[in-house]
């Protein structure tokens, strides 16, 4: 695989909780990871120069319909992937939603939004960078802040934790 040549894109996650403590994700009905569970977001409108944080602040606007401002999303970490399932690389900005939001679950174009508990969503269908490391890093880093790179080259994951500041 001549890695040189994929493309790279920038997106961002963004996490948002309830009143009890469980986190609302998408049962995705698209590529990319059609049929897994992810948190809500998309890609950077990079043509308009978006940036990562108002880019967050209108995908979880147009996905849920809150409008939640700039000063109350966290930035909690960054994650670069190196060919992701060998079609593209990815830098990811992960946001917190500082404060528990009421949403009823339902379903969209995207998918369908439900809340889950934070402890039971590494038992869900979620994609293997997810589950053996953004996942895990994002448990131990509520409140703080990580950065990581993924090298899925190999066809196992290899990751480095290049930044760590846990709450």
């Amino acid at each position: 695989m001549d890695i040189t040549r994929l493309p790279y894109k920038i997106a961002v996650l963004c996490y948002l909780y309830d009143e009890q403590g469980r986190v609302l994700l998408l049962e995705r009905n698209k590529s990319p990871n059609k049929g897994l569970f992810s948190p809500i977001g998309g890609k950077l409108e990079m043509q308009r120069g978006e940036s990562p944080t108002t880019c967050a602040a209108r995908e979880i606007q147009e996905e849920t319909g809150l409008v939640i401002p700039a000063a109350d999303l966290h930035l909690a970490g960054i994650v670069s992937e190196t060919a992701y399932q060998a079609e593209t690389h990815w830098l990811m900005f992960l946001y917190d939603v500082r404060h528990p939001v009421e949403l009823e679950p339902h379903e969209m174009d995207e998918g369908k939004l439900d809340w889950h508990e934070v402890d039971a969503v590494d038992r869900l269908p979620i994609p293997e960078t997810d589950v053996k490391v953004i996942w895990p890093l994002r448990k131990q880093h509520r409140g703080g802040f990580f950065m990581v790179h993924i090298d899925c080259t190999e066809g196992d994951l290899r990751w480095t934790v290049e930044q760590s500041r846990p709450a």
